[in-house]
């Protein structure tokens, strides 16, 4: 990423430091990003770094340069205490100051292109609440921001989309609080509230104990979604996955492949742990296991496609002819001759507009059954007719089941 630090001069005089980063295109809408109580430290930086990998120009500024410059605090006892310290000192009217400030700065930035938007963490998230009353923002996004439910009073000021992040389990926030703002936003059509369960304050931070990896990524899936929709840009997910996956099957070059992913992408074949993780990794595996075992026939005949804002997922059959060693589907087993339609998922993630990961799923019982390897008698395991049922042909269902037909008639 392009990411950098920058000076911006404040309204009253002396100049304060924020953190740029650039999204790979070089220019983007806007997006600020507003700290935890920790400052803006190495989390707060790859979270910029990530939003602009999304397609936006990611700006955060430090909010605690009035009491102490560049403060970067550890996720520790020590670190909390110093970071509530701080907090305590601010001026928030000064503070949302500077946040307009920083907002007039990213705006003026001859890198953003299109509207501009606020994401809040922690502290964070309740100044993005205030952007959103207070400033001329186009959509605001707050991560489990505490202290907003005693400024409920500035909520009928808001007019832009707003979404709210909450752990369930957040000691520092309480179901009471939670819905004191969730009723004062009841008359806001584009105000969005999400509880995850079992997720703590914190839940989107990988360096603290409370770090949720569902909740941290469904939240980010809805936070994309209205940035998405409100902001740009807006890439076209399917048209993109079908061109990876038209490089891999149909030209079979693995260098252009590569090329519709991020920098250090993953690859998980979860049946037999097959893939790649890292360009290294992955380039290899395409390059000299993947592309090389395709059989010559290989399809992927698409049943159904979901589509989020930042991800696919696609269920597919795999049809074939087991003409050679197929490396990654059939590790080890020689060619058999056989014909196979294998049931597959894949889980698709994206950055912006390149793949970030694959996870792939099949019914491996199905294909070892269907090229003879695996004898089907008195195993709960089918052969082709997985493939015919997902299809939607009349196939028989629970006939796998002994006292399905047992007990027919007697219900």
């Amino acid at each position: 990423m392009n990411g950098q630090p920058i000076k911006l001069r404040a309204h009253d005089g002396g100049t304060f430091q924020a953190y740029l980063s650039l999204p790979p295109a070089g220019s983007g809408p806007g997006l600020l990003v507003l700290q935890e109580i920790f400052g803006v430290n190495a989390h707060i930086r790859a979270v910029a770094d990530r939003w602009a990998a999304e397609g936006y120009v990611a700006l955060a500024p430090d909010i605690f340069w009035r009491i102490e410059p560049g403060v970067e605090l550890p996720y520790t006892p020590d670190g909390i205490a110093k970071g509530r310290a701080l907090r305590q000192k601010l001026d928030l009217e000064l503070t949302l100051k500077d946040l307009a400030t920083a907002l007039e700065n990213l705006r003026s930035r001859p890198e953003r292109q299109g509207n501009v938007a606020v994401v809040g963490y922690c502290f964070g998230g309740l100044l993005a609440y205030l952007a959103a009353a207070r400033c001329d923002i186009d959509a605001a996004i707050a991560y489990y921001g505490g202290g907003i439910e005693i400024r409920l009073d500035e909520a009928q000021r808001i007019k832009c989309p707003i979404m709210f992040h909450y752990g369930e389990n957040d000691a520092a926030i309480p179901a009471a609080a939670r819905e004191s703002t969730r009723r004062a936003l009841a008359g806001h059509d584009r105000a969005e509230f999400y509880v995850y369960a079992d997720a703590q304050h914190g839940f989107n931070c990988d360096l603290r104990a409370s770090f949720h990896p569902f909740a941290a990524q469904l939240a980010r899936s809805r936070s994309v979604g209205l940035l998405r929709s409100t902001l740009g840009p807006r890439y076209d997910l399917s048209a993109l996955w079908d061109d990876h996956c038209g490089l891999e099957f149909g030209a079979r070059d693995a260098d252009a492949t590569m090329k519709t992913m991020v920098a250090e992408p993953y690859v998980n074949h979860v049946p037999t742990l097959t893939g790649g993780y890292g360009h290294k990794e992955l380039h290899r595996f395409y390059k000299q296991y993947f592309i090389p075992s395709l059989p010559a026939d290989m399809r992927v005949v698409p049943i159904a496609r979901t589509l989020g804002p930042d991800r696919i997922v696609d269920e597919v059959l795999m049809c074939f002819t087991h003409d050679r060693e197929i490396d990654w589907l059939l590790p080890g087993i020689g060619p058999t001759g056989k014909y196979c339609e294998v049931p597959a998922v894949a889980s698709v993630a994206f950055e912006g507009n390149k793949l970030s990961y694959e996870r792939i799923y099949w019914d491996q019982a199905s294909a070892l059954v269907q090229i003879g390897r695996l004898d089907p008698a008195g195993l709960p395991v089918a052969g082709l007719d997985t493939a015919r049922k997902l299809k939607g042909e009349e196939i028989p269902s629970n006939q796998l089941m002994p006292t399905w037909k047992n007990q027919a008639g007697k219900e």
